[in-house]
């Protein structure tokens, strides 16, 4: 499931939302060649960015998805992405910034297995969502995604 999150400077108030949604979700689909049933997108305005030391119009983005990335694809993700929002929010090509992260369909399976085998999952509140694993699983996990994925930061 390819989820684009894209956070920008721009406040929303009054802002077609729903087109700019409508829009990412095709352009990432169509591009991916995944289905637009698939494809997350979340939208974050009015946040705190800089961006060449100024607060003018600025956004940026992070795409995780399962496979269906590469450089040329990549490139052709940026440049959609970047019309549209200076299409619908006025936000110059030159002022947003795009990271890809290209993830294995284990790794997404392990962590919907952490989250629905969670105690705070099964409504044990009380208990922190990763206390129900060993530490020594934990430190395995984490030192294996440092050595194997140190693009990714995961806050465990």
């Amino acid at each position: 499931m390819p989820c684009l999150n894209l956070s920008t400077n721009v406040n929303l108030d009054g802002v077609d939302t729903s087109s700019i949604l409508s829009e990412a979700t095709s352009t990432v689909a169509n591009i991916i060649g995944k289905p637009e049933a698939y494809v997350m997108i979340v939208l974050k305005g009015s946040v705190p960015i800089s961006f060449g030391g100024n607060e003018q119009p600025a956004a940026y983005g992070e795409l995780v998805s399962i496979g269906g990335l590469s450089p040329d694809v990549n490139k052709k993700l940026s440049a959609g992405i970047a019309a549209i929002l200076e299409t619908k929010l006025s936000v110059p090509k030159s002022r947003f910034f795009l990271k890809f992260y290209d993830t294995k369909a284990w790794f997404q399976l392990w962590m919907e297995w952490n989250y629905i085998l969670s105690p705070s999952y099964c409504g044990n509140d009380s208990m922190d969502a990763m206390d129900w694993m060993s530490d020594e699983l934990v430190i395995l996990f984490q030192n294996f995604f440092l050595y194997q994925y140190s693009e990714f930061h995961i806050p465990l």
